[in-house]
């Protein structure tokens, strides 16, 4: 017993040690426009994600367990989608609330989870888990001009670029990883290109710059849930009510 406040100490010492070496991660992320010019004005929305690809210690502060911090949530508001981009790990449930005066019909046909929530009234709220990882498209049936994204990850280094293009990554532990980047304004083969490995380290916490077209449109010309143009005009009833 003589010996426990020594171990105590050794403990927390080696606790203390191991959080000291979680890392922050930056980068810089430029998204260009026609002809080659950098679109200073904006440069979010862009996602960078680090898998390890070598056993690294568990970070000390993870993100949030959803099911204990409160729910992740995309409102329906003013016929957008709020956030427009949301990160969310794999297993994780989100939330649709519909805010707007009318009905919304949120559906999605891509990777990361195909569904569709059929059509639901204002003031009510229907649940998705995204239960593999994957980049998933999210639209309304009934508004064409409704859209956002929910990236599911299956690691907790990740982060959105702000409208400065800056990236930032907290709590990363040493190690070798592979970094992998995403944007609805880049093409798959682009995207694919920017993926390589690298290490995290003390005197190696920069990824660099990193550059996309941003010539992607694809995604904003999307057809409604039955793979058909959206009808135009939309019908007259007040509960599709449209601009």
């Amino acid at each position: 017993m003589r010996n426990m406040p020594l171990m105590l100490g050794v403990v927390v010492c080696l606790a203390g040690s191991a959080s000291a070496q979680e890392l922050t991660v930056t980068g810089q992320v430029t998204v260009l426009g026609q002809h080659g010019k950098a679109k200073r004005q904006d440069n979010s929305d862009v996602v960078v994600w680090l898998t390890p690809l070598t056993k690294v210690a568990a970070p000390a502060r993870t993100k949030p367990d959803p099911s204990r911090e409160g729910a992740l949530r995309i409102l329906q508001k003013g016929k957008r989608f709020v956030p427009h981009m949301l990160i969310v790990p794999v297993g994780a449930e989100v939330e649709f609330p519909n805010l707007d005066p009318f009905f919304h019909n949120v559906f999605s046909l891509f990777e990361g989870k195909r569904f569709d929530l059929g059509l639901y009234e204002a003031g009510s709220t229907r649940k998705v888990r995204f239960d593999r990882a994957g980049v998933c498209y999210i639209f309304c049936n009934i508004h064409s001009e409704m859209g956002a994204v929910v990236i599911v990850l299956d690691t907790p280094y990740s982060a959105i670029s702000d409208p400065a293009g800056k990236i930032l990554i907290p709590n990363v532990s040493p190690g070798r990883y592979r970094l992998d980047v995403w944007s609805e304004k880049a093409l798959p083969e682009e995207l694919k290109a920017l993926s390589r490995a690298l290490t995290v380290g003390e005197d190696s916490t920069f990824l660099g710059h990193i550059q996309l077209s941003g010539n992607n449109q694809s995604v904003l010309q999307h057809l409604n849930k039955y793979g058909q143009a959206y009808d135009n005009p939309a019908p007259s009833s007040p509960l599709y009510d449209r601009p």
